[in-house]
């Protein structure tokens, strides 16, 4: 296992074609929704299996003792793709999971503020409307910066002005290829000894984390998408400050504390008090395949190659008469998102399916805030990915070039 910082070699034909052949749906789809959910390699795949091969021959809590050096590695591993140390990996069953935990972390009360940005994962907005209607507390949005994307110079004023309970950010964005400055943010919250919030699920296997460098208290992130594992999965980084103030979710059970005597309990000592009893074990193994499969490949520069396929895909895309390209700002991702006049998105992601090729969409009745903003009726997703070729953009270009002429 490599750290991806150190592997910043340039990727050979032989690396794609290494990739593409552990990847056994490539070779039935062209699959450009890496940023909903990636193929996932044969090794977690095979890891996934051979545990839930293994209860079914010898009963779950005998397979789960069996395993369990194998399930303290997955916390080693996810750790490393983080830079952190495993007490500080929580693993709970999604990216908005982990983001709830944390937020069960603090006992909010009327007045309290939540500073975020307009960029907002909508599941998350909805948490946060859930506790301004049920708890009190004020949601204040940080200004834009003029290209897009969060200022840090609003966050910081907002923090020195409104003193939050917490600062919350989505580092990449759902509808689009904008990156966000979380760490600069993180800087602003550490500063002004303020608890700071990142949902990383995008980000997470597609470009490189490390949480010492965001300087952030919580970092949420699921294994489905652009870490390439297995879907019902996530984890949460924790870190020592938030541990050592004794924090932890308000319906804590008995898998984050001990009941030591009636009317006390004890959380347990590491990030584990942000996780529940019942884990599915087979998934959990899955991640951590996922994790060690992504270091190897080295994300320093997988994350190059599948930025680099975005910015293809925005330029042969935006060349199709009717299409225009929606990302905006000084950093772009690997997600690229695309208006095509007279179609609606959802429309197109079934007809695309129709050859093979696999993109997501969002309408203004699943997320209303962020495409009037961007002034799109709807919009098409396309996220390629490192295993993906130019052989996926050829006919991604070429099918909705047919489409759009029909």
């Amino acid at each position: 296992m490599t750290a991806s910082g150190d592997t910043a070699a340039a990727i050979s034909e032989a690396d794609v074609a290494r990739w593409r052949d552990d990847t056994p749906g490539v070779q039935r789809r062209r699959h450009l929704n890496n940023a909903g959910a990636a193929l996932q390699p044969r090794q977690v795949v095979d890891a996934v299996r051979a545990h839930l091969d293994l209860e079914a021959s010898i009963g779950g809590y005998e397979a789960a003792a069996a395993a369990r050096g194998a399930l303290d590695q997955c916390y080693h591993v996810l750790a490393a793709l983080v830079g952190a140390s495993p007490r500080h990996i929580a693993v709970t069953s999604s990216a908005t999971a982990a983001y709830a935990q944390a937020l069960l972390a603090f006992d909010f009360a009327p007045g309290d503020v939540i500073v975020t940005t307009s960029a907002d994962y909508l599941s998350n907005r909805i948490m946060f409307e859930a506790l301004a209607r049920r708890r009190g507390v004020r949601i204040v949005e940080a200004a834009d910066l003029p290209g897009g994307g969060v200022d840090p110079a609003s966050v910081g004023s907002l923090v020195r002005s409104q003193r939050p309970r917490l600062v919350a950010v989505t580092w990449i964005p759902t509808f689009g290829g904008l990156v966000q400055r979380v760490e600069d943010i993180g800087t602003v919250c550490a500063e002004e000894g303020v608890p700071y919030l990142i949902d990383g699920c995008q980000a997470v296997g597609q470009i490189d984390v490390d949480v010492s460098a965001l300087r952030c208290d919580f970092l949420a992130a699921t294994a489905r998408k652009w870490l390439r594992g297995p879907r019902g999965i996530g984890f949460l980084y924790v870190s020592e400050a938030v541990l050592g103030k004794g924090m932890h979710p308000l319906l804590v059970d008995m898998r984050g504390a001990a009941w030591s005597e009636a009317g006390a309990y004890e959380p347990y000592d590491g990030a584990r008090r942000f996780e529940q009893w019942e884990l599915p074990l087979a998934q959990v193994l899955g991640m951590g395949a996922a994790a060690r499969y992504a270091l190897d490949a080295g994300i320093a520069r997988t994350s190059v190659r599948a930025h680099a396929l975005a910015a293809e895909t925005r330029v042969r895309l935006a060349a199709i008469p009717g299409i225009r390209a929606l990302d905006r700002g000084e950093r772009l991702s690997a997600i690229a998102a695309f208006e095509c006049a007279g179609h609606e998105a959802a429309a197109l992601v079934p007809a695309l399916r129709e050859f093979g090729i696999n993109v997501s969409s969002q309408s203004r009745d699943e997320n209303a805030i962020p495409l009037a903003r961007m002034g799109a009726r709807s919009l098409l997703r396309v996220s390629p990915h490192y295993y993906n070729d130019s052989t996926d953009l050829d006919a991604l270009e070429s099918a909705l070039r047919d489409l759009l002429r029909a």
